[in-house]
């Protein structure tokens, strides 16, 4: 990723923590959460390795086929879930293709992702800018406390805590955001 330092290691530090968590979450005795938490575990590991700042370290130019292809294949697998278990893992399938998306962007011109004299972001970077803008405001959304019920059941796991794994879901949402805008 381009740009100053500080924040990219920041960015690194988020989406590795996320990563961590979601590896945490795989350990649910709920199907689902564990399915969901493999792909958002990866994504979260894949943005941390994208996110280091280039003045650190500049990946080998066969670093970005990588991407594609472990992305892509990321990719498959949403399209795969979403069609057995359902919508969440369309967003997977978004995040996948974002990554893809950048990978492809930044093998091709390491330097200046869009070139000099651009007039603003292609329209791919736009779409998913819009798309992921959307995401974090509704994910924030739906991080609002509710009324809990007296005497709800026992308390959960660390992998099995809701708010935790939306609040995983929208650091990522928002690393996303910062990771396009960067381009």
């Amino acid at each position: 990723m381009h740009g100053p330092a500080s924040p990219g290691w920041l960015l690194v530090a988020l989406c590795a923590a996320t990563g961590a968590y979601c590896l945490l979450r795989m350990r649910s005795h709920e199907g689902e959460q564990r399915r969901a938490a493999g792909g958002e575990a990866l994504m979260g590991f894949g943005m941390a390795a994208m996110a280091v700042p280039a003045a650190a370290f500049t990946p080998p130019v066969w670093a970005w086929a990588g991407y594609v292809v472990v992305f892509g294949a990321a990719g498959l697998r949403a399209v795969w879930a979403a069609a057995r278990y359902g919508g969440h893992h369309l967003h997977h399938l978004v995040g996948a293709a974002a990554m893809v998306y950048m990978a492809v962007v930044m093998a091709g011109s390491p330097a200046h992702a869009h070139g000099p004299g651009a007039s603003g972001p292609p329209a791919a970077t736009g779409a998913l800018l819009l798309y992921f803008t959307g995401y974090v405001l509704l994910s924030g959304v739906r991080l609002l406390p509710v009324v809990a019920v007296a005497g709800g059941g026992p308390t959960a796991g660390w992998g099995d805590r809701p708010e935790l794994a939306r609040a995983c879901r929208l650091s990522m949402g928002i690393a996303m955001l910062a990771m396009l805008a960067a381009m």
